[in-house]
């Protein structure tokens, strides 16, 4: 069994031809997918796909680059979203994005706080996207998780081995994307090798990000074959083996999605 973690399916190209993307994501032995939600206006598309595909899930959220959109958006606000799908099984993607500073850096972070708490009531993973912003990230999850009570998922994590370590002490899983395939990466791939295989996750954030030797090419969840393949000669699992731990790594944060 495979899992995409974390794909936009709502995102051009794939939405245009959703039925060929999942038939081959399908084939390839991808049997669940979670689309990710970045911003309120897609949602309802979200919903919708959720509704014809009963191998895809969702989540509802804010990515920290629409931030400056959002400011009236509350932790009621997005649990009252959460609600309206029984696939929806996780908050986000938000986060502090301090690279490219789209959004204010005050507003990102009030909104990844609301986030937070939607998460902690809803009893659901929070999915986070952090970049350029390590030290204010794992300041505002340590503060989260004093209570215990937050299950955490960093995607496309690209970070610094001590970020990973730390984030890993507050309990958090932690998702590949074909970045740690690429040439320049070997920082991040010695990383993963550390990582307990038993809280790795693994995503395409398709229609981003394509692995080698597809790097380039607009991805899509098929090719997490390739990222699947690398990660597992680099901790010296079989394929199989890092499919399957993978993926009870997705339920043990998740839950059970035959019971959604």
């Amino acid at each position: 069994m495979i899992i995409d973690s974390h794909c936009h399916l709502n995102y051009e190209p794939m939405l245009s031809s959703l039925d060929e993307t999942i038939k081959r994501a399908n084939k390839d032995g991808i049997e669940y997918l979670l689309t990710i939600s970045t911003e309120d206006k897609s949602y309802t598309n979200i919903l919708e796909i959720l509704n014809t595909y009963k191998c895809v899930y969702g989540t509802y959220g804010i990515h920290p680059h629409e931030a400056k959109k959002h400011k009236d958006i509350k932790f009621k606000d997005i649990v009252e979203k959460v609600k309206k799908s029984k696939k929806i099984i996780g908050i986000g993607e938000s986060g502090l994005d301090f690279y490219y500073n789209h959004s204010e850096k005050n507003d990102q972070i009030e909104l990844f706080l609301e986030h937070i708490e939607a998460s902690k009531i809803m009893n659901l993973p929070i999915i986070v996207h952090t970049r350029s912003a390590e030290e204010e990230t794992f300041q505002i999850l340590k503060q989260a998780t004093k209570s215990n009570d937050l299950k955490i998922l960093i995607h496309c994590f690209t970070g610094s081995r001590d970020f990973a370590f730390k984030l890993l002490d507050l309990g958090a899983f932690i998702s590949a994307s074909g970045v740690v395939t690429f040439k320049k990466s070997q920082e991040l791939a010695d990383t993963f090798k550390d990582i307990p295989l038993n809280r790795i996750l693994v995503e395409t954030d398709s229609p981003y990000l394509a692995p080698e030797p597809l790097r380039g090419k607009s991805n899509e969840p098929s090719f997490i074959i390739h990222t699947i393949k690398f990660l597992s000669q680099l901790k010296n699992v079989s394929f199989e083996n890092f499919s399957t731990t993978t993926s009870q790594n997705f339920f043990k944060l998740f839950g059970k999605l035959s019971e959604k």
